[in-house]
């Protein structure tokens, strides 16, 4: 039997890892993922998207935040985004905690019929979680990654757009609602003010 030790004399190494994906430059471009748990495909319908959009342009009017790109897709939603008001930290974590307590409600107004599936897979999630109440709705973490160069803003972008045809929702990127592809080719203006980065 072969047994591993772990020193964990050099905190260090672990406090690094921890602030890799944080917000360090307040005027900075991030991308970022906010995921459902347990990768729960939530979003198939529109009345949980709504939920987003609603919030997204509740943080747009009142926070400051800036986005520059989206796409929500049915576990998670990809976001390129900035702030000219509050920390991105802050915006981020208010808008995981009012879309968690709106979509709970969401799925006890609407006639879902996968209701007790989900809200059994949300409450497991946050059983050994003193700061969860009864629910959790998405993973910890929003995974940021500041944009420091075009090339890596240009390679972003593309990713987020072409998300809905490579899980074959959509033939085009612009077909898709869901996302800022719409505004990106000019085909129609999408369902959030979007802000093209120069």
């Amino acid at each position: 039997m072969l047994v591993f030790r772990i020193n964990f004399v050099d905190s260090d190494i672990f406090r690094k890892m921890s602030e890799k994906y944080k917000f360090h430059d307040p005027e900075g471009i991030y991308f970022v993922t906010t995921t459902v748990v347990h990768w729960i495909d939530l979003f198939s319908r529109p009345e949980y998207k709504h939920v987003l959009i609603n919030s997204l342009k509740y943080c747009q009017e009142k926070k400051g935040l800036i986005i520059h790109a989206y796409c929500i897709m049915p576990s998670h939603i990809h976001m390129i985004i900035s702030t000219n008001k509050d920390p991105l930290s802050s915006i981020m974590r208010d808008f995981k905690k009012h879309t968690s307590r709106k979509i709970i409600k969401e799925i006890g107004r609407i006639n879902e019929s996968r209701k007790e599936w989900l809200l059994r897979g949300f409450s497991k999630a946050g059983d050994r979680l003193k700061r969860i109440s009864k629910y959790k709705v998405w993973q910890d973490g929003n995974h940021p990654i500041e944009l420091e160069s075009n090339r890596f803003l240009e390679e972003k972008i593309d990713y987020i757009h072409n998300n809905p045809v490579e899980a074959e929702i959509v033939d085009e990127p612009a077909f898709y609602w869901y996302s800022s592809a719409r505004d990106y080719e000019g085909v129609k203006k999408g369902l959030l003010d979007v802000v093209f980065i120069e």
